[in-house]
């Protein structure tokens, strides 16, 4: 796989080499070819042929075939509080995350956070309650400025998700996940397309968490990725943009090999039981 840039000459930043290209992104217009192989083929489907686990066929009906798809300010909550865990600590079946994440009832409703006198405190409770207590300070302030931004708006937040359920649009994706990432703290471009992607409610939009870029850099990605860079919108696109034109050569959803990859680093351990994203 590899990418071919025709790069425009810009009055003030003239002929650019391929590193300079990258950083003019977003200030340069440019023609952008992505190049794919037979065998950048046959790798997308070897990996989802190997991971055809209860991982990925919960995501198959969930996000492709938009099976059982729920928006209520219950799910909201617990997405939102699975994006802030996830951010920076493991998140496998097995992990402290997982478990909690599998909890039911689930310990925060909006039952208990509209009966709360202090949410930021409630939220840092019941993590440490269950052992959480990595990043806890910072997980309890952003989800309670997120919750806060939403309360206000008086979960216009759900009728916003709600139109992407029926939607088979690439850029109303980009367009929304673009617009959490801005709008709620702790999150950015990668958790914000974790959050839709856990709603059941995007197929091209994913994660580039680091096991996605671990496998696309083993792949031989035209770029060498790392989170830093992901920071970016711009680039966020950029690298989105690529692996969507693989799939789509590859005849297959991002969101599948999303869940494919993802899955491939937990040694067979996903079950119909501790499936949670």
């Amino acid at each position: 796989m590899f990418v071919q840039l025709e790069y425009i000459r810009h009055k003030r930043y003239g002929y650019g080499g391929y590193t300079n290209v990258m950083r003019q992104l977003k200030k340069t217009t440019m023609k952008i070819n992505w190049n794919i192989s037979q065998t950048d083929i046959e790798m997308v489907k070897k990996v989802i042929a190997n991971n055809k686990n209860p991982f990925l066929q919960a995501r198959q009906l969930r996000n492709v075939e938009k099976q059982n798809v729920i928006i209520d300010k219950d799910k909201i909550i617990r997405e939102m509080i699975m994006c802030l865990l996830t951010s920076q600590q493991r998140s496998g079946p097995n992990s402290s995350v997982g478990q909690f994440l599998k909890l039911d009832p689930f310990p925060i409703t909006v039952e208990k956070l509209t009966t709360t006198d202090n949410v930021e405190d409630f939220i840092k409770a019941t993590l440490q309650q269950h052992g959480l207590n990595r990043f806890v300070n910072n997980v309890s302030s952003f989800f309670d400025s997120n919750y806060r931004k939403i309360e206000e708006k008086n979960w216009t937040l759900i009728s916003e998700l709600e139109e992407l359920i029926n939607a088979d649009s690439k850029n109303k994706e980009r367009t929304i996940a673009d617009k959490l990432a801005n709008d709620f703290k702790g999150f950015g471009p990668k958790q914000s397309r974790n959050f839709l992607q856990a709603l059941g409610l995007t197929k091209y939009e994913i994660p580039i968490d680091s096991r996605i870029t671990t496998w696309l850099n083993d792949f031989g990605f035209p770029l060498k990725l790392t989170a830093s860079s992901l920071g970016d919108n711009g680039y966020y696109h950029f690298v989105s943009d690529g692996i969507q034109e693989l799939c789509e050569k590859a005849g297959v959803y991002p969101c599948i090999l999303d869940a494919a990859i993802f899955s491939s680093f937990d040694n067979n351990q996903w079950t119909d039981e501790n499936t949670i994203f």
